[in-house]
């Protein structure tokens, strides 16, 4: 199949549907070839003034959408939508690798955060993730973020450590009280906590970003 210039997109019935936003014409068809035998991409734009058109008539199950552009960057066109109330699952892929601007993303309500140097396998796993419930930021940033944490997140008190261990190896609360010599609701207040540090708000995404941090290791 050959790939889809920006702003002609190849509409495929019964895959996710995608909204892709890049300024940079050869890795936006570079991006879109490497999407479509997953993805119906529904809208290739370049700017966010027609990110956010697109969405709102599209309605796509996923946006993926670079962060500088003309009109509006991707940080922006996220806010608003957020602001709004849309929960569309959004990922942001860049050239920046910089965790602060991740942190600064993931807060902002951003499912997933992908460097463009990365792009490929990579990104093919996060929009996995993502489209499954999760969150994803490569995993390098992680590691350098991990390091930026604040001193509640590095210095979780020993039992949260463990807390979060047994969660990882993916036991129930009642599995971790009883191991732990604790009450199941002391077990899901530590879990409530640790899930308050690191902005999630599941199980699910309590694990993957812990990996994510490399706190799991």
């Amino acid at each position: 199949m050959r790939p889809s210039a920006p702003g002609k997109p190849v509409n495929v019935p019964g895959r996710p549907r995608l909204v892709f936003a890049d300024d940079h014409r050869m890795v936006a068809e570079g991006i879109v070839r490497l999407l479509e035998p997953d993805y119906d991409i529904v809208a290739v734009v370049e700017d966010g003034g027609a990110l956010l058109e697109a969405i709102g008539r599209e309605v796509p199950d996923l946006v993926l959408s670079d962060i500088n552009m003309p009109r509006g960057n991707g940080l922006e066109v996220l806010k608003t939508l957020r602001a709004r109330g849309d929960t569309t699952p959004f990922v942001i892929l860049t050239m920046h690798a910089d965790p602060s601007l991740a942190d600064m993303a993931t807060k902002a309500g951003a499912n997933g955060y992908v460097l463009k140097m990365s792009a490929g396998e990579e990104l093919l796993l996060a929009l996995r993730r993502v489209r499954d419930g999760g969150t994803y930021v490569t995993p390098s940033l992680g590691v350098h973020a991990a390091a930026r944490l604040p001193n509640e997140m590095r210095e979780l008190t020993p039992k949260q450590r463990e807390v979060l261990r047994m969660v990882g190896q993916g036991l129930r609360s009642r599995e971790i009280a009883e191991r732990m010599g604790l009450s199941a609701r002391t077990v899901e207040a530590h879990k409530y906590m640790i899930m308050q540090i690191l902005g999630v708000h599941s199980t699910l995404e309590l694990v993957r970003r812990s990996e994510d941090l490399g706190l799991l290791l």
